[in-house]
């Protein structure tokens, strides 16, 4: 039977390697988001022989969701254990954040046997990293406009060290307060995970930028290598009272952290409106379409 505990920073070389064998492109395939981001469901994780597996049992069903094994090995094998462990519990299996590669696997391994719900609120926005370093044609003028004011700005940028941790978490801290109204657990859930990156940066293997304007923080951002093409940004926090400050983020830490990559995952929406309005602007390459799949 699966064992479920919590994720520990002494399991990311077995994790990691469970993922890199995988190479899957959504973001939930990342050691330093699962275990930076577990307070947000009640994250837990179990292996099972050469698979890694998470699971959420803090849902707003009441149900336990996985994310799709990522490893090596016979998939069908862990997927029948995943469905005893559910049933055990009355619960039936369900995946979520699958994308088309997954369901393709699904169906030829269980065909008919599950539903297929979208998840648009959880696709991941995927760009070409030349895209975002370049901002070409007139799809991005608007871009290069707040670009060029950014540019206007007397502003530093430079590679997070560990002698900007401090003013990072407080500039996220003060973010948080201006925004919290104490009854949204995402923000606290936020915050915890913006003190783990911070907390375990090198472990983690994490990269991050910072932009400083008069001597204080305006800006930062943290990502990492997702898979062999793909570099994923996990969180970016400005202070819009500097105009262009988000354009410029982005745009000096893809170049400065990034440029080797393909793709530039910006990770998912939420559902929510404004940021939904914010990612599309800089036009994906595409969406990494997600699904909801429910065995029967």
């Amino acid at each position: 039977m699966l064992e479920f505990r919590d994720i520990s920073v002494s399991d990311k070389q077995r994790i990691t390697a469970a993922l890199s064998a995988s190479d899957f492109m959504g973001c939930e395939y990342s050691f330093a988001n699962n275990m930076a981001w577990k307070r947000l469901a009640g994250s837990k994780i179990a292996f099972f022989r050469d698979f890694y597996i998470c699971c959420a049992f803090d849902t707003d069903d009441g149900l336990p969701h996985f994310i799709f094994p990522a490893g090596s090995g016979n998939y069908e094998e862990v997927i029948n254990e995943l469905r005893q462990f559910a049933n055990a519990s009355g619960a039936p299996l369900i995946f979520t954040g699958v994308t088309g590669n997954v369901l393709s696997i699904l169906n030829e391994l269980f065909p008919g046997e599950f539903t297929v719900a979208p998840d648009r609120d959880s696709s991941d926005y995927i760009y070409r990293t030349s895209d975002l370093i370049e901002l070409p044609g007139r799809k991005y003028h608007s871009k290069r406009n707040h670009l060029t004011r950014f540019n206007h700005l007397e502003y530093e940028f430079s590679i997070i060290t560990e002698k900007d941790f401090d003013d990072c978490i407080l500039f996220s801290t003060l973010t948080f307060n201006d925004k919290y109204s104490g009854d949204d657990h995402s923000y606290l859930a936020e915050q915890y995970a913006i003190n783990t990156f911070f907390n375990y940066y090198g472990e983690l293997d994490l990269t991050g930028g910072i932009i400083r304007i008069g001597g204080r923080t305006a800006a930062f951002t943290i990502g990492e290598k997702l898979n062999c093409r793909t570099f994923c940004v996990h969180i970016e926090k400005a202070d819009v009272s500097f105009n262009g400050i988000y354009a410029g983020i982005n745009n000096c830490f893809v170049k400065s952290a990034a440029a080797d990559f393909e793709y530039i995952n910006r990770e998912e929406d939420m559902g929510l409106d404004g940021l939904r309005r914010s990612k599309l602007s800089y036009h994906p390459a595409f969406i990494l379409e997600k699904n909801i799949v429910t065995f029967k």
